[in-house]
């Protein structure tokens, strides 16, 4: 972050980021010179850095406006494994976490304390990774038996999620790639190899494909469909652009007046593929990218 002064641009008065589609195997979005991906949210000096990057050049009154893919791997899980218990929680715009640590600690929704939720995020979030028990004990720093528990007690909750795993791992291995909703492969030659944590980790990298994936994909089709309308907009006139991808998040820049009309754009193109659950944003506007208020 010490050197985002000197990058600078002379002319434009601002940071220019190189994106590169080919860095993640995933299909992610990759930034560098600097990795505006990487400024940190949740910390003073990040809040600090974020409040230099403010709207300029578009009006009178300018804004910097944040959509951001609610929970989008989850929700991809969801669909692509046809699991009927986390398919209703995201139907019923349950909190996912507080769901799953109801099921998973046998409680009822309003028993659900901090720590249990806590908890739950992880093997939410871990099942994408191929959490295993003893990966999960050792995060934890809990007995190995009692994290086999947790995680029988999670597929006991959403069996249809377990056999998806089983599945796309076995099709990996008998085709040599995963693939996301779009078609798009990914090779993973060591699902064959003789080296047992080779075999693991290429298992892990077969469950996890499908899924952030089709989060990349998703998003880059969104970028482009939003790209082409904006383009449109500024040609009547208008001043809203794209200026940044940050994962699962769009930043636009736009005067005021503009809020409404980019916000329809966005919303209406970002959900690109049709899932069985609704894809939620998550929706913030401020001048500057550090102060930011949920828009009404």
């Amino acid at each position: 972050m010490d050197t985002l002064p000197g990058q600078i641009h002379p002319v434009t008065g601002r940071v220019h980021t190189v994106f590169s589609q080919t860095t993640a195997a995933t299909g992610r979005l990759s930034s560098n010179d600097p990795n505006l991906q990487n400024i940190p949210v949740r910390t003073e000096i990040g809040a600090a850095v974020r409040n230099a990057f403010v709207a300029r050049d578009c009006g009178d009154d300018p804004l910097l406006l944040s959509l951001d893919y609610s929970q989008i791997e989850l929700r991809i899980l969801a669909h692509v494994s046809g699991d009927e218990e986390l398919r209703r929680a995201f139907l019923e715009g349950q909190d996912i976490h507080r769901a799953t640590a109801a099921n998973v600690f046998h409680v009822g929704p309003d028993e659900v304390d901090a720590e249990m939720r806590r908890r739950a995020k992880v093997f939410n979030f871990g099942v994408l990774y191929g959490l295993t028990a003893f990966g999960l004990s050792q995060r934890e720093g809990i007995p190995r038996d009692e994290a086999e528990e947790f995680i029988r007690a999670y597929f006991a909750a959403y069996p249809q999620v377990a056999h998806w795993r089983d599945e796309v791992v076995t099709e990996a291995r008998e085709r040599g790639y995963a693939e996301t909703l779009t078609g798009r492969r990914r090779y993973i030659p060591e699902l064959r190899s003789r080296n047992h944590n080779r075999r693991l980790a290429a298992e892990r990298i077969a469950i996890n494909m499908p899924i952030q994936g089709a989060a990349a994909d998703i998003i880059k089709i969104a970028m482009n469909q939003i790209d082409t309308e904006l383009i449109a907009h500024r040609a009547g006139g208008g001043k809203a652009r794209m200026v940044l991808q940050v994962h699962d998040e769009l930043l636009f820049e736009l005067p005021r007046e503009e809020l409404d009309t980019v916000r329809e754009i966005a919303r209406r193109l970002m959900p690109a593929v049709q899932l069985s659950v609704p894809l939620d944003l998550d929706e913030k506007h401020g001048r500057s990218w550090g102060e930011m208020v949920e828009t009404a």
